[in-house]
């Protein structure tokens, strides 16, 4: 599949650790990459170095088969960009900065401005000063979207939305992946890259750290259970157990005990797939309270990453 950015070992280095470190990512036609990580790893960097906005010390970048620094302007007319931090213009009503844009890119499609206008229900006859975050945000959206680009590159796209907001955001991403859009989805935020990405890159410290399909999150064949016994010699018995078990049965190796609460009576237990029906023969003979599996899901596979961290600025 023909591939629209390549990030080819992307270094640019600020000193003290800050930059980016020999970054690499592919994102092919017709996919949605999520770009995840918080604050501050190196998303934004990246995502100007793609934009052409800046010169990177080593490596290479391409967009369009094309070296995204040099041919920048040939680049623009074909990308919708989304910056994390929207600046707008003084003294302009919105509608005269929608005008503005139009002429820049010399496509005026009233059509697709009023479809957008609609769905983000945005009315933008006032001036840029006066908006709101959120209705500079939509208004940033609307002039990335209205000219229809082939490839969307998207900076904490719904920073600044509200919940409803965001939704239609996501939903929207949704239906351009549908007619074949392009895009690059640079986040923080776990709901909107889990709902609308194909593959994900995980970025810490300016390092690529994970790179995986979503559906290895979503199908994971490792499943985790919460057991809660009646009683506390059975919850004991069970943890005492399991390490000889795993040790002498072959169908127990893949089950593990991640944690143990004595007040609730509560083990956490990991079990793969395969070993799900060993898991409940060899519960059946103690007296379970409940017995109940908690999903695994893409913040869970994040934190692995930061666990040690005390600071590291994620929403939920």
């Amino acid at each position: 599949m023909e591939e629209i950015i390549v990030v080819d070992k992307l270094t640019q280095d600020y000193g003290h650790g800050r930059g980016v470190f020999d970054v690499s990512f592919s994102v092919k036609k017709g996919e949605v990459f999520g770009f995840l990580g918080p604050n501050g790893a190196g998303k934004s960097t990246t995502i100007r170095h793609i934009m052409g906005f800046s010169k990177a010390q080593k490596g290479e970048i391409k967009v369009f088969g094309m070296e995204a620094f040099s041919s920048y302007y040939k680049i623009l007319d074909r990308v919708g960009y989304l910056p994390g931090e929207i600046a707008l213009p003084d003294g302009l009503t919105g509608w005269e900065f929608i005008r503005m844009m139009w002429s820049l890119r010399n496509v005026e499609n009233k059509e697709r401005l009023e479809y957008l206008l609609s769905i983000f229900k945005l009315d933008p006859s006032g001036e840029t000063k006066k908006m709101s975050l959120g209705d500079k945000r939509k208004l940033a959206i609307v002039t990335a979207f209205m000219h229809d680009p082939e490839l969307l590159v998207l900076d904490e796209p719904t920073s600044g939305l509200d919940p409803v907001m965001q939704q239609t955001f996501i939903d929207f991403v949704k239906e351009e992946k549908k007619r074949g859009k392009t895009i690059l989805l640079s986040s923080h935020m776990f709901n909107e890259v889990e709902a609308t990405c194909d593959r994900i890159a995980i970025i810490k410290d300016g390092y690529i750290v994970s790179e995986f399909d979503t559906s290895d999150i979503t199908h994971n064949e490792n499943k985790t259970f919460k057991v809660t016994f009646k009683n506390l010699k059975d919850l004991e018995e069970v943890e005492s157990s399991l390490p000889k078990l795993r040790k002498n049965a072959i169908n127990i190796k893949r089950i593990s005990v991640k944690s143990v609460d004595k007040d609730k009576k509560t083990l956490t237990i990991a079990v793969n797939d395969k070993d799900i029906n060993s898991l409940i023969d060899m519960l059946s003979s103690f007296s379970i309270e409940s017995y109940q599996q908690e999903k695994f899901t893409l913040e869970d596979y994040f934190m692995g990453f930061y666990k040690e961290d005390k600071k590291f600025g994620i929403e939920v």
